[in-house]
């Protein structure tokens, strides 16, 4: 079998072991990574397996919902491949399921909560690491829990919204909800919009105005302005967004119309703010070859 640079490139991320160790480890056990690491360990050459260091970048967003309680966690893993396995997706909706029903309120506690099956949250993500030989992790978890109207969304497994309403109805809560995760709104209304966000959007406007406008009275700079803001402050803002259901009307007209107001929603996307690394392993075995 032949032993490539990505191979010997991962087992010694995995290992700690030198290049020729890895190169050798591999030949030996016919390119297999698993059996390649137990033979450099008892050659001790290597230290235990690094395979949660391996960035898990890929995953599922899972909800558990019950009335007056939602839970959405988002459960990571390195590709795309192993987020779409059985045992993968068994696993994060059993995750969601344990948070709705326990009292963990981050993922670190939840760790330690029994599933329903029997061994706890972390028990059971250490067996999946090895059934799918990936890295897993349970990376976010947040929690509505209210009298209030609840509306959840999870769109294809990547993306997860809750909402918390008060007024309304479901069917209104899961549609702002839906909302919410293809429009993206940072804010519920222009009032949540920070001030300094403000001040630096009227100073960015100002700088933008044309030496024309910078002739007019003053009263009228200062009514252009404005009216930019307003327009950024509403496109910010999911009272101010075209409703998605119904894109010739304001989000805020809607919730008006059904005297409904949005008191906080969440949003969770797969892999949000994770830096995925690109290696060029050809660059690295020719750095080690001193070709560069």
């Amino acid at each position: 079998m032949e032993i490539t640079a990505a191979m010997v490139k991962e087992l010694r991320e995995r290992s700690g072991a030198g290049m020729m160790e890895c190169k050798r480890a591999l030949t030996e056990n016919k390119g297999d990574l698993d059996t390649s690491i137990e033979w450099l360990r008892k050659q001790g050459l290597a230290k235990a397996d690094k395979k949660a260091s391996r960035v898990a970048a890929e995953g599922r967003i899972a909800l558990g919902a019950r009335p007056g309680k939602a839970a959405l966690v988002e459960v990571n893993s390195e590709t795309d491949f192993v987020a779409k396995d059985e045992n993968f997706l068994k696993f994060a909706d059993e995750v969601a399921k344990t948070a709705l029903a326990s009292d963990a309120r981050d993922v670190e506690a939840l760790k330690s909560v029994k599933t329903s099956y029997g061994p706890t949250v972390e028990e059971a993500r250490q067996w999946l690491v090895t059934k799918v030989g990936e890295n897993v992790q349970l990376r976010r978890m947040v929690i509505t829990e209210s009298s209030n109207t609840i509306g959840a969304y999870v769109h294809g497994g990547r993306i997860g919204v809750l909402v918390e309403m008060e007024g309304g109805n479901a069917e209104l809560a899961r549609g702002i909800a839906m909302h919410i995760a293809a429009m993206n709104p940072p804010y519920i209304s222009p009032d949540h919009v920070p001030a300094e966000f403000v001040a630096k959007e009227k100073e960015i406007a100002l700088a933008q105005m044309s030496d024309k406008d910078r002739q007019k009275p003053a009263e009228i700079q200062e009514k252009m302005l404005s009216g930019k803001i307003r327009k950024t402050l509403a496109e910010l803002s999911l009272t101010g967004q075209p409703y998605v259901m119904d894109t010739n009307t304001p989000v805020g007209d809607v919730l008006t119309k059904e005297k409904a107001k949005v008191l906080s929603f969440h949003r969770l996307v797969v892999g949000e703010g994770i830096e995925k690394v690109v290696e060029d392993y050809a660059a690295e075995v020719m750095k080690q070859a001193g070709l560069a």
